[in-house]
């Protein structure tokens, strides 16, 4: 199995954050996790790439434990983070920024990875010695993308992509995370805009106050009646 969660607990000292949360992602697919603001989608995202230790349970990544491991060496084995609200390194430049995504690969490589990187974000190169903090949100979202692909990631997860952007922006960053995972790199969303993130996903999970409710087909819960009162404006 690609990525496992069982029967994960995590806590903020009395509060409980997740509760008894599993799901699994496939590789090559594009999962998505959908819910209100708190219900703890950031939280299982954090958890899985080591910034958050849960109380219970286990994570489990091509038969691995990542419970108890660091998070560089959660991005050493492939899994990289594009945190909720960007946090790039505003007074760096772009390239700057992108050099620190890829600090743990080889440096004759690195000059390839980052056209790579150039080639899905063009305007990135155009900016490429621009401070990020300089950069439009939408600009920021794909630099902080960017960054983490330059990891070379086999699992990327995606924190709210979509948070405080414009909606063709948001239609612009939905097809590139498609370009993602069609070149091979499987997708974790964490997303409150519902409707895209099912309309792109492969298979999702509903999250209320830090339980799944419902899972199946991305394309099933987004025709599910309860899918559309609650989170679809249906």
């Amino acid at each position: 199995m690609f990525l496992t969660i069982s029967n994960l607990d995590v806590r903020y000292g009395a509060i409980v954050a997740l509760r008894g949360v599993s799901l699994t992602v496939e590789e090559g697919q594009i999962v998505t996790l959908i819910g209100s603001n708190g219900a703890g989608k950031s939280t299982l995202l954090r958890t899985i790439s080591g910034l958050i230790r849960s109380a219970a349970g286990e994570i489990s990544w091509q038969n691995i434990s990542l419970t108890r491991k660091r998070a560089d060496e959660i991005v050493a084995l492939g899994i990289s983070h594009v945190p909720e609200g960007r946090q790039v390194f505003a007074n760096m430049t772009v390239r700057e920024n992108l050099l620190l995504g890829g600090y743990q690969q080889r440096h004759e490589t690195i000059h390839d990875d980052m056209q790579q990187i150039f080639d899905l974000f063009p305007v990135l190169a155009e900016r490429r010695r621009q401070r990020a903090g300089t950069l439009s949100g939408g600009e920021q979202q794909m630099l902080a993308i960017g960054r983490a692909l330059m990891a070379r990631p086999k699992l990327l997860l995606l924190d709210e992509p979509s948070l405080g952007l414009a909606p063709l922006i948001v239609r612009k960053i939905f097809e590139i995370v498609r370009k993602i995972n069609a070149a091979g790199t499987t997708v974790f969303l964490v997303e409150q805009n519902a409707h895209m993130a099912l309309a792109v996903a492969h298979q999702a999970y509903v999250l209320q106050t830090g339980q799944v409710i419902l899972s199946g087909p991305a394309g099933q819960l987004l025709k599910n009646p309860d899918v559309q009162t609650a989170y679809l404006g249906g």
